[in-house]
């Protein structure tokens, strides 16, 4: 029996309907392959449901994202199941053709799901600042993605959907728009920073930790927010029962739509897309392991690297993880006419501009595919080489100057990679990883030379990535003098954070002394390296202001359960105009010292230490 609920209508208005559900654009209508055409999903729509209201659920929580001063993106999945296996169903024709002979799997997969939504300054929606309709289908796995307009720039949000003509309603959502453009922002703006959590290898608890302290404004994550590696081949998700399904590499769209959904089932990651927008950008591992632009590990320049896997191309790879990432969470299409744009920048009224950079899928020179390590450290100073491919390179330095001839006070720039030199070995230069900046010489010295040339100050770079975390003075060697002891020579800091829980680069089970031992050896090699940390798991936080920027490292732990425990690690500060670090300890004096890993000329206090995560002693306190 089928039971309409507003869906009562197919005629050409309908289209305009369904194209308030952005993700039928998303990643891009003008390419086929990639869009999906609304005319047709119209054409071969039931008139009614073949469910009631009551047999939908809101399967994976709400989201939002991408803010600007006067909107936001806001998103849910609304579904008859949690799973994603009526998604890729192609079965072609027109309403009229369907009878009810069809079986109840053809009938779903031509299904629309009809839900309204609202935001409102009040928790209570007396005052409704935007509301309106949208529709979905198996043609985009029943997501959805509206933009909310008409908003008030800095301003506390809350947002909520709803099964049409039902009391079907998804859990209440909170978002935040960022300030006017050029304005100046009544207090500093807090941030989380996230990068490469990994199902198998552990509970996502430092996504939870932001929303018990309700700590921040808004969320960045750099990357690495799915791997594409079944269990065993990256993990151990048995020993959690946290296995990552499909439990196989995933390559076809309805495996990256089953992938995304199935991290977007710890509840952590569920709490923290609820309570703040994300700008988020992805790094390899959304699509495969050190992906460029004509390939990826293990499949490049050889005859697999066209058709591999059942048939399916490297291209179209890359095409289902991009849609899938795109339909799955809260963010905006950049550009239409380029399709794997992610790039692209945020004015935090004259505060900051939060620049998102692509140096992994858009348009990368071949990188280490672990086969050619030796050659890519050969050409690593090639000029032809670049991480983000002309276009994007240009658009990186215009912003840049921009940013910087509004007088607008910092730039921040999240990329996925490490920025500074990270050398491992005291001869032969050798560096920690040829896949990040150091396997690209030429792109960086064009980006200092960018800095340098146009006096363009006040930089935080931001990355992740590595599983580690590292807090450097940005310095351009060999070109600049840099004091180590004074900052002097710096033209600003990075901070690269560790894992939410991929394993740590020097091991999954390495001792924290033993941790340390290999920190001090890299501290040793790089003077402009204040601080780095290779034992634990976790995320920092930044607070921009406009006389400083505030840093704060914490760690996890624990991630073998779901708990709100964390350690405050490192805190580090960067006045406007000086371009460098001051390091503050855990207790954020001018001590210098951080409770793990190493610090340059300072003291770390954390060396073997133990934590009770159930009574909370030691350094360990509850994120409440």
């Amino acid at each position: 029996m089928k039971h309409a609920f507003g869906l009562g209508f197919l005629a050409t208005g309908a289209v305009a309907s369904y194209a308030g559900n952005l993700n039928y654009f998303s990643p891009s209508l003008h390419h086929p392959s990639l869009g999906v055409s609304i005319r047709k999903v119209v054409a071969r729509t039931y008139a009614s449901s073949p469910w009631t209201p009551e047999q939908l659920n809101f399967t994976h929580g709400v989201a939002s994202g991408d803010p600007y001063a006067d909107s936001v993106i806001l998103w849910t999945r609304a579904a008859p199941t949690s799973e994603n296996d009526k998604s890729n169903t192609t079965v072609s024709g027109t309403a009229e053709f369907y009878t009810h002979e069809i079986d109840e799997f053809v009938r779903a997969s031509k299904a629309t799901i009809c839900v309204d939504w609202k935001i409102s300054a009040q928790r209570d929606f007396q005052d409704i600042a935007d509301s309106g309709r949208a529709y979905t289908s198996s043609d985009v796995d029943f997501t959805i993605k509206v933009e909310a307009k008409k908003l008030k720039p800095f301003t506390r949000y809350f947002y909520q959907f709803n099964i049409c003509n039902s009391n079907n309603n998804s859990p209440l959502g909170r978002t935040k728009t960022l300030p006017e453009k050029g304005k100046k922002v009544s207090e500093p703006i807090k941030l989380a920073v996230y990068s490469c959590s990994n199902y198998p290898f552990g509970f996502f608890n430092a996504y939870g930790n932001p929303v018990r302290k309700d700590s921040v404004d808004y969320v960045l994550h750099l990357g690495d927010y799915i791997y594409e590696y079944p269990n065993g081949a990256y993990g151990w998700g048995d020993s959690y029962g946290r296995v990552p399904l499909p439990n196989r590499e995933i390559v076809t769209l309805y495996d990256y739509r089953k992938r995304i959904a199935t991290y977007r089932t710890d509840l952590d990651l569920v709490a923290s897309h609820q309570n703040f927008p994300w700008i988020p950008v992805w790094d390899d591992h959304e699509v495969a392991d050190n992906t460029y632009k004509d390939g990826m590990a293990h499949l490049n320049n050889t005859e697999e690297s066209f058709v591999h896997d059942g048939g399916i191309s490297v291209d179209q790879r890359k095409v289902n993880a991009v849609r899938a990432y795109f339909e799955w969470m809260p963010i905006r299409q950049v550009e239409m006419d380029d399709n794997l744009r992610i790039w692209r920048n945020f004015e935090f009224g004259d505060l900051f501009d939060l620049i998102m950079l692509d140096t992994r899928q858009y348009d990368r020179s071949i990188t280490d595919v672990y086969t050619n390590t030796e050659y890519i450290k050969e050409i690593a100073n090639d000029n032809g080489r670049s991480l983000m491919g002309p276009r994007q390179e240009s658009w990186f330095y215009r912003t840049m100057r921009e940013s910087s001839r509004r007088k607008t006070k910092w730039r921040v720039i999240g990329n996925q990679i490490i920025f500074s030199r990270m050398a491992s070995s005291a001869s032969n230069g050798g560096v920690f990883n040829v896949d990040q900046w150091d396997g690209y010489l030429a792109n960086r010295n064009r980006t200092f030379k960018n800095i340098y040339d146009h006096k363009i100050d006040n930089n935080i770079m931001l990355a992740g990535d590595s599983h580690a975390s590292w807090v450097s003075d940005l310095v351009w060697l060999g070109e600049h003098a840099y004091d180590p002891a004074t900052g002097s020579g710096s033209v600003g800091v990075e901070f690269a954070g560790s894992a939410v829980s991929s394993p740590s680069p020097v091991g999954q089970n390495i001792s924290q002394s033993s941790a340390g031992v290999a920190s001090n050896f890299l501290t040793g090699l790089n003077p402009e390296l204040q601080w780095q940390d290779l034992f634990y798991r976790g995320y920092f936080e930044l607070s921009i202001g406009y006389e400083a920027v505030e840093a704060q490292f914490f760690g996890m732990p624990t991630l073998a359960t779901r708990n709100g425990f964390e350690i405050s690690l490192a805190n580090f500060t960067v006045k406007a105009g000086e371009n460098r670090l001051h390091r503050y300890g855990a207790t954020v004096t001018q001590s210098g010292k951080t409770e793990s890993g190493s610090l340059q000329r300072g003291v770390t206090m954390g060396t073997n230490l133990t934590h009770d995560t159930v009574t909370g002693k030691y350094f360990v306190y509850r994120a409440k």
